[in-house]
């Protein structure tokens, strides 16, 4: 008999400041990345599928993003962090 199935990871990469498409306030967003592995004996052994969303901390919209904004949106959070500078608000829109 084999085992096998899957399993998801959620990791968060950053918080950032952004306006909602959603509701239209500028509030905290939390930046997400969720691997979903395919397991073999309760042994998690590759990932396949890997999605990027962003949510909405004021009304918990989620947004599904691009792997490229994801990366954008990272490096915008690193940036402003570094220089004791909060990143910018920005419209988002996918």
């Amino acid at each position: 008999m084999i085992i096998f199935g899957t399993k998801s990871y959620l990791y968060q990469l950053a918080i950032l400041t952004l306006v909602c498409a959603q509701c239209g306030n500028p509030a905290a967003h939390t930046l997400r990345k969720r691997v979903t592995k395919f397991t073999l004996f309760f042994v998690p052994l590759f990932p396949i599928s890997t999605k990027y969303t962003t949510q909405c901390t004021f009304c918990g919209a989620e947004q599904r993003i691009t792997e490229e904004q994801a990366n954008q949106l990272q490096e915008q959070a690193a940036g402003g962090q570094s220089h004791g500078q909060h990143p910018q608000q920005q419209p988002y829109q996918s």
